[in-house]
Parts: C-alpha cells; sequence; structure tokens
C-alpha cells in the first residue's frame, strides 16, 4: 500500500510539472532592447524567431528546451527592408519582405527550412514604381485560415474618390493563381476601407466605411467582396438603423460560410458606447443574415466600468479577439486600454478613425491601442505617460446574433512610457480559452493565467510555477505555437529573451 500511495504521489507530482512548465533562453548580448522580433513557430522540431537590429537580419532556432542551436544570417535580404511578415508550416515557412531600390518597391517571398536557412531562391511576388522614399510598406500580406491560399494586394490612394486596389492571389506554393486590378469608389469625402480578410477560397473581404467627418463614427457601413476567379468587386449596404459604429472587425467562418462584422457603437456622433454591433454575413445568399445591436445593461457596465462612471464604462474597450464556432456563433473578447498623464490622454476617436492608407501604412498597427512593435512608442509620448490595461470582457453569441453569456476577467494593469508588458495573451486550447497577463503582486509582477470554458465559467488557475524573478514577460506578443504551447518575448536585465510556456 505504502508503495501504491508513493507511486500515485510521483504521479501527480509529474502531471503538476508537464501542466505548467516554463523554459527560458539565455540571455543574448546582441539582443538589446530596441531589437525588433517575430516569434515564427514551430518547424520540424525548432522554434525560429526573426531578429533584426540596425539593418542587421538574423533567425534564431532554438530547440524544445530554448537553447540556442544556431543564428542564421538572412545573408539573401537587401541592406535596408521595409518590414518582414511570416507565414508558418509545419515544416517550413514563408518570409514575406520588401525592399525599396531606386524608384521600385519590390514584394518579394523567400521559403526557410526549420533550421533557418533559405530553400532556392527568392521569389518577386510583385513590383510598384513610386516617385518618393518609401518609409511604411506598400504591400500587405493575408492568408486563408487553412492557409492553403496566399492573398498579396496593394492600395493607391491618390486619388481620395476612387481608391486602385491590386490583388494577387497564390497557392501554399507560391504559385500565381490571378492578379486583379480593382477599382473602389469612394464617394463620399472621409471614406477608408477597413481591415482585408480572406477565407479558404481565397475571396477578398474587405468593407468601405463612411464618415461625415475625419476622426468620426461610421454612419454608414458597405461589404465588399471579391471573389477568386472574378475581375468585380460587390458592395452591399450594411444596414445599420441610424446608430454610429466605431472600429471595425472582420471574422471569416469557412466552416458555416458566413463573414462575421462586429464593432462597438453609439447612438450619436462620438457619443458614449451604448453596446456591440454585430453582421453574421451569408456568404452563399450574398446577404446580411442576421444584424443585432446589444445594449449593454447596467448591471454589465457596473462591473466592467473600472476607473470610468457607468455611462462611460465601455468608452476605453476594444475589439482584441473573435473566435468562431462551429455551431455558427462566436465569441468576442474585448479590453480597456487608455493612457493617462501630463502630456493628455488617448482617446479612441484620436486615432482609430482615417484611412490607414493614406500614407500609405500598416492597417494592422495604424492605430496606438493595437498591438503593434512594443518599442515604436517607448518614451513616445512625452514625460509622465501611463499606458492602462484594465478588464477583459467576454461575449458569447449564438448563431443569430444573440449574447448566451458574458463575463468579465478582471485585472489592473499600468506601466510608465511603454505598454510592453501590460495587455494579455490567449491561448486556445479547444475545450477553454486561456487568458494569460502580468499582475502585480508584492512589488513583483507574475504572469497569471485564467481560463474560461466554453459555458463561460471563469477559473482562477494557480501561480505559474518555476518562474524566475529575473524575466519580465511581453504576453500580448506571445504567439501560440502548438495546441498547449505558447513562446512569449521577456526581458532579462534589459536583454530581449523568450521563454516557452507548455500547459
Amino acid at each position: 500500500m505504502k508503495s501504491i500511495v508513493a507511486g500515485v504521489a510521483l504521479l501527480l507530482t509529474v502531471c503538476c510539472v508537464q501542466a505548467q512548465r516554463v523554459v527560458y533562453t539565455e540571455p543574448d548580448r546582441n539582443d538589446i532592447r530596441q531589437t525588433e522580433f517575430e516569434i515564427v513557430g514551430k518547424i520540424n522540431g525548432n522554434i525560429l524567431i526573426y531578429k533584426s537590429l540596425r539593418d542587421n537580419y538574423s533567425m534564431s532556432v532554438y530547440d524544445m528546451d530554448m537553447k540556442q542551436k544556431d543564428r542564421v544570417k538572412m545573408s539573401f535580404l537587401p541592406d535596408r527592408i521595409i518590414n518582414a511578415d511570416f507565414l508558418a508550416y509545419p515544416d517550413f515557412c514563408y518570409a514575406f519582405y520588401q525592399y525599396q531600390r531606386r524608384n521600385v518597391v519590390y514584394c518579394m517571398a523567400a521559403k526557410i527550412d526549420g533550421n533557418g536557412k533559405i530553400v532556392g531562391e527568392p521569389i518577386t511576388m510583385d513590383t510598384t514604381e513610386i516617385s518618393f522614399f518609401a518609409s511604411n510598406k506598400i504591400y500587405s500580406v493575408i492568408n486563408s485560415d487553412d492557409k492553403e491560399r496566399i492573398g498579396v494586394f496593394k492600395i493607391n490612394s491618390k486619388n481620395d474618390r476612387n481608391y486602385l486596389v491590386t490583388t494577387l492571389l497564390a497557392d501554399k506554393n507560391l504559385q500565381k493563381i490571378e492578379k486583379n486590378y480593382l477599382s473602389i469608389n469612394m464617394p463620399e469625402r472621409h471614406d477608408y476601407l477597413t481591415e482585408f480578410t480572406m477565407d479558404n477560397n481565397g475571396d477578398f473581404v474587405f468593407a468601405r466605411a463612411v464618415q461625415s467627418q475625419q476622426n468620426d463614427n461610421i454612419q454608414r457601413l458597405y461589404l465588399l467582396t471579391k471573389l477568386a476567379g472574378s475581375t468585380q468587386v460587390k458592395e452591399t449596404e450594411i444596414p445599420l438603423n441610424n446608430q454610429y459604429l466605431d472600429d471595425i472587425r472582420i471574422k471569416v467562418d469557412n466552416y458555416n460560410k458566413h463573414y462575421i462584422v462586429s464593432s462597438f457603437y453609439s447612438k450619436g456622433r462620438q457619443g458614449n458606447i451604448e453596446g456591440l454591433f454585430t453582421c453574421i454575413w451569408n456568404k452563399d445568399g450574398e446577404a446580411a443574415q442576421t444584424v443585432s445591436f446589444t445594449q449593454f445593461d447596467e448591471n454589465l457596465r457596473n462591473e466592467a466600468r473600472g476607473d470610468n462612471g457607468i455611462k462611460t464604462a465601455f468608452n476605453d474597450f476594444f475589439i482584441r479577439n473573435l473566435i468562431v464556432k462551429k455551431d455558427g456563433g462566436f465569441l468576442l473578447a474585448t479590453e480597456s486600454f487608455f493612457t493617462t498623464g501630463r502630456g493628455g490622454a488617448f482617446n479612441r476617436y484620436d486615432y482609430l478613425y482615417g484611412s490607414p492608407f493614406l500614407r500609405p501604412m500598416d492597417y494592422y498597427m495604424f492605430s496606438p491601442y493595437g498591438y503593434g512593435y512594443p518599442w515604436w512608442r517607448y518614451n513616445s509620448l512625452g514625460q509622465s505617460t501611463r499606458y492602462n490595461a484594465q478588464n477583459v470582457v467576454l461575449f458569447s453569441f449564438d448563431s443569430t446574433g444573440k449574447v448566451g453569456w458574458r463575463n468579465i476577467i478582471n485585472k489592473n494593469q499600468y506601466d510608465d512610457e511603454t505598454d510592453a508588458f501590460i495587455g494579455y495573451a490567449m491561448v486556445n486550447m479547444g475545450d477553454q480559452l486561456h487568458f494569460l497577463f502580468n499582475q502585480q503582486e508584492k512589488r513583483m509582477q507574475l504572469l497569471t493565467d485564467q481560463s474560461i470554458s466554453p459555458t463561460g465559467q471563469i477559473t482562477r488557475n494557480p501561480t505559474l510555477k518555476n518562474l524566475d524573478k529575473g524575466y519580465d514577460f511581453m504576453p500580448r506578443y506571445g504567439k501560440q505555437i502548438g495546441s498547449r504551447q505558447i513562446v512569449f518575448p521577456c526581458m532579462y536585465r534589459n536583454y530581449l529573451c523568450f521563454a516557452r510556456l507548455d500547459f
């Protein structure tokens, strides 16, 4: 009996260790705070992380114990690139990069294996002649959920009444399927295009938002679809019932052949946030299946408001995640994010509106509330600027656009002069979602884990084990690399490091 009890205790101990295991990389003197990075993913059993510092580009290759096996210089890249994006597959990844030579911008793609080395030669995806020096990227790269289709597009907004959109569709082997030139009518002065997305058929989906004036609410909204094999863009208005929308989010539901459009809404121009707008668009029927406006009640406002009043409870909230469900429903995760300080406070009407393509610029990162590279905004707002990230409110919608349940993850984060260490990372494990974020405890920042079940029940999990006191996590820049694995960037004595967390 004693041996059986001892064996069971040993098994339980092993299970606990495996459930929450954190492994760190060793500090590298080449990786200082200003190093740009992107966690590419897990490829052929190795973890690849792209790093850039002062136009020196490399791919660090780590084993599953986060020991650096190699640091491969990406010598195929020119001396200066405008940007780099990565798309990971199980046994290789693509590096999409842009650079300018004289008056031509090149959009290139290179295949990289699990050892961080290039396979073959880089491929030219497209080129653009310009008459200026490009400091922001010209091209954007998107892909379908199954990664079988890759889309490259650029927008010429020189004529503010008629945008010229060039789209390139390729398969997973980078074989070009088609290239199209689209003319998008922008009849109103302050029209702009929202984020682009793509379904598994290679169809492009985006929206045209109409404002009464710059930095104002959206008063009309049109869904635009460009089908693979077609040279035309179909535009259909989504009824807003005299409500005013905020920043638009679009998500493809490939399983049910739906497009989900969501936003916060208000009843007046630059008014207080009243609730959530959702539209479930039926792709086959080419029409809105449901359009709903979910108004927040006083109880929810009181629980979520943080430092705000009841009426202004959601004025600092932004949609962070939209997760589709097989039954046609979806889950929304929203977070409160704002700044305070002598330099003035940001609010949603300062930066979220107006076309992000005007310069042009990266439409994923044009907002200071977005999750762009952490040090771009480091100490950029003058003295005494404090970044705040507070409660996370989650909503579960059914296939008719009605709220099934809602719940709140309570947190109160802040940091001065940088927002790198606040916010959260989400790990989708299928049967539950884990939210990981730093929480102040006894003058220490501890990585906290709270999970939510499909029925909306929140579990406050025990403090993560073997957290090294010297490492400060940047959770929201983490990337899930497996069904139960995530890699975080972190700082150790002013050096950039990385940590892998296993559940």
